[in-house]
């Protein structure tokens, strides 16, 4: 994706750049704060799918999806859901292999 960047730090910390160079700093123990659908969602972002197929995917609305992308970008402290799908992207493998992503440092 033009003008995004992803880097990984050491330990937890991910850091993600968009545009202007803004870093947000996520700690991979905030995902306690999603809920269990929220993080649902947050895990399937990276598959790059628009909202209306989120929701049929899921099962839910499509306004539904866009309320939680809302609340996870807000819980989170990322600006957009173009940082939430590259987290997520970032965090795919640990999320598949613990979908609450809090057992691993």
């Amino acid at each position: 994706m033009h003008g995004e960047k992803l880097q990984v730090g050491g330990g937890v910390d991910r850091r993600i750049g968009v545009g202007g160079g803004r870093l947000a700093s996520v700690e991979r123990s905030a995902l306690r704060v999603l809920t269990p659908r929220e993080l649902e969602v947050f895990s399937v972002l990276p598959d790059g799918e628009g909202n209306r197929e989120l929701a049929r995917r899921l099962g839910i609305a499509e306004r539904t999806v866009k309320a939680h992308l809302t609340s996870i970008t807000r819980k989170l402290g990322l600006r957009s859901r173009v940082e939430a799908a590259l987290l997520s992207a970032e965090w795919a493998d640990d999320l598949r292999r613990d979908p609450r992503g809090l057992d691993r440092p």
